[in-house]
């Protein structure tokens, strides 16, 4: 039998979660040669290439895929099995948390989601990925932390936290001309509008309900966050359909104003949701702990212009 070099299971996970030999050294504080060095020894030890390149990028093996979910779980059990006294001790925990989350949640809420986290483990970092269409499994592989968000198809053994209830709401720049007057489904429709691509929709429910009245919005715009309707509402005379909870968050230091749709739309449930595996891990306990104090006291709060001043920092 071959010896056992358990740093192998280290790399491996890094690989499999940046799927770039370079990220992966800097996640093992690594030079690029000595990942390279590590992923040779890793396919030769498993006989599998492991990651193979298509294109800029690298992608995973079938066998990778397979190796994904357990070399995660197996990591993580190490590292609390390595604690003194079975204690993790989580001053000194270096994390980074992948949470896949609606666009507009990172940039509002990522930097006081991190200040939060970091009172409680100093050297944790965030990572917020889109959502994608299609790729329930996530969870489950391991290859994000936490999914936050309308999440309908996570699996039948993923759990999920209620954070709270949000309503769809009209936003248009202040002054704007369809303000000036009661909001009638004539006059929204009338204008144009910004529309927002959805996630496992093919339309927005304000569209299928104004058209059981006869009516439809002129859509001359579709993007694929509801930041970014927001953005562009505020720079231009476009109509915006957006949760309410980031609608109000950054309305003011986006200079809009949030008006009540003429079509009742049903509120949904915003949750978070994560695989059983990180119950009872003490690093994971603190983010759902903090994503659930943060959403639940400031989803209507003043971080929004300070985000909003950030982000036109950033593309002036």
């Amino acid at each position: 039998m071959k010896s056992l070099d358990l740093n192998l299971l280290a790399a491996l996970d890094a690989l499999l979660a940046t799927g770039s030999v370079a990220a992966a050294a800097q996640r093992m504080h690594l030079s690029a040669p000595a990942m390279s060095h590590t992923l040779a020894r890793i396919r030769d030890a498993l006989g599998d290439p492991i990651l193979v390149r298509a294109g800029q990028k690298l992608v995973p093996t079938p066998r990778a895929e397979e190796l994904r979910a357990p070399v995660r779980r197996l990591i993580g059990e190490a590292v609390a099995l390595m604690q003194p006294g079975g204690k993790l001790d989580l001053a000194q925990l270096q994390r980074e948390f992948t949470i896949r989350a609606p666009e507009g949640m990172g940039i509002v809420y990522g930097p006081a989601l991190l200040a939060e986290i970091q009172q409680e483990i100093p050297l944790a970092t965030l990572r917020f990925i889109p959502e994608s269409d299609g790729d329930a499994a996530a969870l489950r592989e391991g290859r994000i932390d936490l999914d936050v968000g309308l999440v309908r198809d996570a699996g039948p053994e993923v759990k999920t936290m209620p954070l709270y209830e949000q309503r769809v709401v009209g936003v248009a720049k202040s002054g704007h001309g369809l303000l000036a007057a009661r909001v009638t489904p004539k006059r929204f429709s009338g204008e144009q509008h910004v529309s927002i691509a959805q996630r496992g929709r093919n339309k927005e429910v304000v569209d299928t309900l104004l058209a059981e009245i006869g009516c439809a919005r002129r859509i001359v715009l579709t993007v694929p966050s509801a930041y970014g309707a927001l953005m562009a509402a505020a720079r231009s005379s476009l109509i915006a359909c957006v949760p309410e909870p980031l609608a109000r968050t950054v309305a003011g230091g986006l200079g809009l104003e949030v008006f009540k749709l003429p079509v009742a739309i049903p509120a949904e449930q915003v949750v978070q949701a994560w695989h059983p595996r990180l119950d009872a891990e003490p690093a994971h306990q603190c983010l759902c702990r903090c994503v659930a104090a943060l959403l639940g006291k400031a989803r209507f709060g003043p971080l929004g212009r300070r985000a909003v001043a950030a982000h036109n920092a950033l593309v002036s």
